[in-house]
């Protein structure tokens, strides 16, 4: 059960709302001044605050500087909720950090709309993402169905990517972040000999292209469809504006992509170090996860110059190690496309 903590001098105002959230399911705690809500917040913990501005002894204002400047009432949400209507109150408000803001006389809903919001975005922020590409596009779908990104199917269009075609290109300005409903895209880096190096596969539900954005630097990589694919491309400005809007989302987001770093770092050190049978399991166990993120076990529908490009050896080599895989029964291949039969006794080869 989520607890709220009510800070308002006005006994009926408290009293009524600490009853109506008791109804809506939640467990109240209530003060009847800045100074006593403070001291109930560092006790109680509670997932949210609301707290009225004009108060005796201790005003909203400093409550709220009180609860950000401690270390576990930080990322508490904190929501005012007061007569003041005045848009600089608003503005002073939002900017010491509050995450909403709610004039009296107020509806029951407007309250209970607000406060769920608000929880859950904060559990968003209290997750914790695996440091790879799937923890960054689960983050940020996370932060889309919470409402940061809001309607975001309905502001901007699907469209339609036939196999083959150039998502972005290597030493061009980033002008989209790219959002994966159905298909799959293969990111590369060119070397001077113009052989390929594929560095990430992305599949529905993925993100990709935020990097260049994030830095305000040109791509350092190219996109190309594998497959049919529907993809949505949100506006850098959109993007953007959503990342800047909300410092925990800002932190939250560095920090994952921060950790993908050490994650790609790995990976280039099995590349030059493991042996080829490791480094084509490997790479057959990424892309399948990518083919099958739930259950069933559906053909690897890449060709085999992808996936040497991907593990970075001759194709020659990677279709004579298909070979031994086939005939140690660790794989199938029909019609050309390779289907795990054992993902399990595969990983085991990585160890």
């Amino acid at each position: 059960m989520k607890s709220i903590l009510v800070i308002d001098d006005n006994p009926d105002i408290r009293e009524n709302t600490a009853e109506i959230l008791d109804l809506a399911g939640y467990q109240t705690f209530t003060a009847e001044n800045g100074k006593r809500g403070v001291e109930q917040a560092l006790k109680n913990k509670p997932d949210l605050i609301v707290c009225d501005i004009m108060m005796p002894e201790l005003d909203g204002y400093g409550v709220l500087h009180l609860i950000r400047k401690n270390p576990e009432t930080q990322f508490t949400p904190f929501i005012f909720l007061s007569a003041k209507t005045e848009r600089t109150d608003l503005r002073k408000g939002m900017e010491m950090g509050a995450d909403d803001y709610i004039t009296k006389p107020f509806e029951d809903i407007e309250l209970l709309n607000a406060i769920e919001v608000r929880l859950k975005k904060n559990q968003v922020f209290q997750e914790k993402y695996a440091s790879s590409q799937q923890g960054v596009s689960q983050f940020l779908k996370d932060v889309k169905d919470s409402g940061l990104l809001d309607n975001l199917a309905d502001q901007y269009e699907v469209e339609n990517y036939s196999k083959k075609l150039q998502l972005y290109q290597e030493g061009r300005r980033p002008r989209f972040l790219y959002y994966i409903t159905k298909g799959k895209v293969k990111v590369y880096k060119t070397h001077e000999d113009g052989k390929e190096y594929i560095t990430d596969i992305f599949s529905e539900g993925d993100f990709l292209g935020f990097h260049a954005l994030i830095e305000d630097r040109n791509y350092e990589d190219s996109a190309v469809v594998l497959e049919e694919a529907e993809i949505m491309q949100i506006p850098k400005e959109d993007f953007l504006r959503m990342i800047n809007t909300d410092i925990n989302v800002a932190i939250k987001f560095i920090r994952i992509i921060t950790q993908n770093v050490r994650q790609k770092e790995e990976r280039l050190l099995s590349l030059a170090y493991s042996s080829l049978r490791k480094r084509v399991a490997k790479a057959l166990i990424d892309i399948y996860q990518k083919y099958n993120p739930g259950s069933g076990s559906r053909p690897i529908e890449i060709s085999r110059d992808d996936i040497a490009h991907y593990i970075g050896t001759a194709t020659e080599s990677l279709i004579r190690t298909l070979s031994d895989f086939k005939s140690e029964k660790l794989i199938v291949i029909t019609d050309g496309k390779v289907v795990i039969s054992d993902p399990e006794k595969l990983k085991a080869l990585l160890f």
